[in-house]
């Protein structure tokens, strides 16, 4: 049974989850291309956070960023290890979609790397119905970035 929680930062597991997707994105990106958010920024008032939980074990988290009145961006969508290569990804982001929906989030939007640490991510998005777009919100042209959308 899958459960979610919105916040829960103060969860030991929930912060050494985001502190290693924080570490590890940083290291596969280049200098000036790194958009991933620190737990201080997921905390922004304009983002809505979830882990999620498969009965008493931390599977994955995701977040949602307000941009515009019904336009979101996903941010840190990431599976603990324990959990990866299981179809656990597309458990997260139908989690978002569904949270995005009930929030009256008409457009979807995200940012994620071009190199190939980031090409399972591409998958996936694509799979979920994702396609490539222009840069969005604060985004500019960078060869270092991919820009996928997705209406509801």
């Amino acid at each position: 049974m899958l459960k979610s929680i919105e916040g829960n930062f103060d969860n030991p597991e929930v912060h050494e989850l985001l502190t290693k997707h924080f570490v590890e994105l940083r290291a596969a990106s280049p200098e000036g291309s790194a958009h991933v958010l620190d737990i201080p920024g997921l905390k922004d008032k304009s983002i809505k956070f979830w882990s999620l939980w498969q009965d008493e074990l931390l599977m994955g988290c995701g977040a949602l960023k307000f941009l515009e009145k019904n336009h979101g961006e996903f941010k840190s969508i990431r599976i603990h290890d324990n959990f990866r290569r299981m179809g656990n990804g597309i458990n997260v982001i139908n989690h978002l979609i569904n949270e995005a929906k009930k929030l009256n989030i008409k457009k979807l939007s995200i940012e994620t790397g071009a190199g190939d640490f980031f090409k399972p991510a591409r998958k996936l998005f694509k799979q979920c119905g994702f396609e490539i777009c222009d840069p969005f919100a604060h985004y500019k042209e960078d060869i270092n970035s991919v820009y996928l959308t997705k209406s509801l």
